[in-house]
């Protein structure tokens, strides 16, 4: 098992608001209860910081690829973001002071994730409302790795792209998912998800929301996420449903898979994709 680390790279600096001179406490206290209050000028510093760490291509490329829910060396992120591993150290300690990622050791090893589930919704989020921009696609590999990603792919831990999307629509549909107050697992989700193997209340205790949605970055529609979504993700795993591709987030659907997700949620086949092709005999 890999332990968790509260810090990488050195120790985080210290804050210049423990530095504060004793007018600067006393101008600060005078404007306590002023709209551009001490407070407000604290949340608006944050969020600037927060949005800073993504306002970068390397740090932007390293949580999306994080995205899988795994964790990687920082040589495997600076090979993904085309950057040396100098420049991949400088901007990961940047990621982990910022709590963005946190960092695992195993033995000589080092590895990075994303801090936590919260991150990586934030993260899927921020792609969807992102303007759309495809980059060109220069080879047959990269526009087949493209579709890949966009038809099935988990998003950190739970299913995303067209499948994912799908899944969800037929769940509402099935009335195992309501949208009348939020997004909520109804009680025959509950006992769908029963009949399943994944017992919802069996789920480890968490301050994560059982369900819910997340806005897809390719399809810009919502899928499910939070426990149960994971808790689904996983099981089509675990079942052979789908499988990844290569060491991507793509995942593809088995013939099992396809199978599954016809009885149970009667996906069509322009979702499910291509019948798997059976393996050359040798």
């Amino acid at each position: 098992m890999m332990s968790s680390q509260n810090t990488v790279f050195g120790q985080p600096g210290r804050s210049d608001s423990g530095r504060r001179s004793d007018s600067g406490r006393r101008s600060d206290s005078g404007r306590r209860n002023e709209p551009g209050g001490p407070r407000v000028h604290e949340a608006t510093a944050g969020l600037a910081s927060l949005a800073g760490l993504l306002a970068d291509h390397t740090r932007a490329a390293f949580c999306l690829a994080l995205l899988d829910g795994r964790a990687w060396t920082a040589t495997e992120l600076a090979r993904h973001a085309g950057v040396a591993p100098s420049t991949a150290t400088a901007h990961l300690h940047q990621l982990v002071a910022g709590g963005l990622l946190a960092e695992e050791r195993q033995g000589r090893h080092r590895y990075l994730r994303l801090a936590d589930p919260g991150v990586a919704e934030l993260v899927e989020t921020l792609t969807g409302a992102a303007p759309v921009e495809p980059a060109p696609v220069r080879s047959l590999s990269a526009a087949s790795r493209r579709r890949a990603l966009a038809h099935a792919r988990t998003c950190y831990d739970h299913l995303a792209g067209a499948l994912g999307v799908a899944v969800t629509d037929a769940m509402t549909e099935r009335g195992f998912l309501s949208w009348e107050r939020g997004l909520s697992l109804t009680d025959r989700g509950t006992a769908w998800l029963t009949r399943l193997g994944i017992a919802p209340e069996s789920t480890p205790p968490t301050r994560r929301a059982p369900v819910r949605s997340c806005l897809d970055w390719t399809e810009r529609r919502p899928h499910l996420a939070g426990t149960i979504g994971a808790a689904l993700c996983r099981h089509a795993l675990d079942a052979g449903w789908v499988v990844r591709i290569g060491t991507g987030r793509a995942v593809a659907v088995t013939a099992e898979g396809r199978r599954a997700f016809r009885d149970h949620l009667d996906l069509p086949d322009r979702i499910l994709g291509p019948e798997p092709r059976p393996p050359e005999q040798g």
